[in-house]
């Protein structure tokens, strides 16, 4: 699915480029933010190719993402674990402290509601770039 494509499919606008957090993706990401009341919710849209990298969501309790894949094909791996592929529809609940990452899988866009979950002492540790052999066997 091109980007175009996944605009025409979303409900959701895809916002402006992300360029706040643009030195933490490789490829292109947009963000529109949803909510900053009660819960804070951002769509947040990947070109092809596009993904975070590592990251890490700290709380002392509480805290952690979730994920809901809203058009596209992406994906989801915890540190450890094998990539989950995500398709609209699909959620992931991302415990606080366990470092992941997530985007479109090579050949697609992807977007996804990443919904902040509250928590104490909350903060964001940016760590390196997925390994560019181990995506590129995504499909």
């Amino acid at each position: 699915m091109t980007l175009e494509e996944l605009k025409a499919a979303s409900p959701f606008d895809i916002g402006a480029p992300n360029d706040k957090y643009a030195q933490y993706f490789d490829g292109q990401s947009y963000l529109k933010m949803l909510s900053l009341e009660q819960v804070v919710i951002g769509n947040v849209t990947f070109d092809v190719g596009c993904r975070n990298h590592w990251h890490i969501h700290h709380a002392s309790s509480g805290g952690g993402q979730i994920l809901i894949a809203t058009a596209g094909r992406g994906y989801y791996q915890a540190w450890g674990e094998e990539p989950i592929e995500l398709n609209p529809g699909d959620i992931v609940n991302i415990p606080a402290n366990v470092k992941h990452w997530h985007g479109a899988s090579p050949n697609s866009a992807f977007q996804h509601l990443a919904i902040e979950v509250a928590g104490t002492d909350q903060s964001n540790e940016w760590c390196e770039p997925v390994n560019l052999a181990a995506y590129e066997k995504l499909r």
